[in-house]
């Protein structure tokens, strides 16, 4: 059985949880406040799920979502996680981060950041860019006329072909937008960042994205 760490537990973080337990994943849920403060989440999720410490939820995963805010990327533990695929949700907000000199120049991105962090990781960017409510609404079976896309992004073939896997069960097409310096393309305020996109409308989106300095 495979067990999914989350490395945040928050907007994100517990609705990919609600996802993993309804597809038959074991979670282990994580925050920066202590495992009892998760104990309502704990209980509604029912018994494939447990709370623990961050270092914790990295050890037990399979696979890892880190899902915090960027500033605090810091604090992702590296030792458990090496090896690991860790997928990475984080969006660049300077009035939330501080100022990030190397993502304010778009000289790397915000999950080359968390790769640089973990550098025997596989990172995979993730679920940045849809509401939060919509992960566990609009989700459909695959085949579905329109099913909805999300964007991937990565250095590793076979950790994105393993994420492709877990998001087409979760009820997403997946669009891969190449090499992790490719992320920028679905960060905030490109077209594809929030609304709801099949595969062709998604890549045409990825396609007309423009770098801020270019706009």
């Amino acid at each position: 059985m495979t067990t999914l760490g989350l490395i945040g537990a928050g907007h994100i973080g517990s609705q990919v949880a609600r996802l993993a337990v309804a597809n038959g994943y074991d979670v282990v849920l994580s925050n920066s406040r202590g495992p009892e403060t998760l104990a309502g989440l704990v209980a509604e999720l029912g018994p494939r799920a447990r709370a623990a410490t961050p270092i914790e939820a990295a050890k037990a995963g399979d696979l890892v979502v880190v899902t915090i805010p960027l500033k605090h990327y810091r604090s992702v533990p590296v030792e458990p996680l090496e090896g690991k695929i860790v997928i990475d949700t984080n969006n660049y907000y300077p009035q939330r981060d501080g100022h990030v000199a190397e993502l304010d120049d778009e000289s790397t991105t915000t999950s080359e950041l968390l790769q640089a962090h973990l550098p025997k990781s596989k990172v995979v960017k993730a679920f940045n860019h849809i509401y939060a409510a919509d992960l566990t609404t609009h989700g459909q079976p695959a085949g579905t006329r329109s099913r909805r896309a999300l964007v991937i992004a990565g250095d590793d073939l076979a950790a994105k072909a393993t994420v492709t896997k877990m998001l087409d069960a979760f009820g997403f097409d997946t669009v891969d937008a190449g090499p992790l310096a490719e992320g920028w393309r679905i960060q905030r305020d490109t077209p594809g960042y929030g609304p709801r996109r099949n595969a062709q409308q998604l890549s045409e989106d990825l396609a007309a994205a423009k770098r801020y300095r270019d706009r």
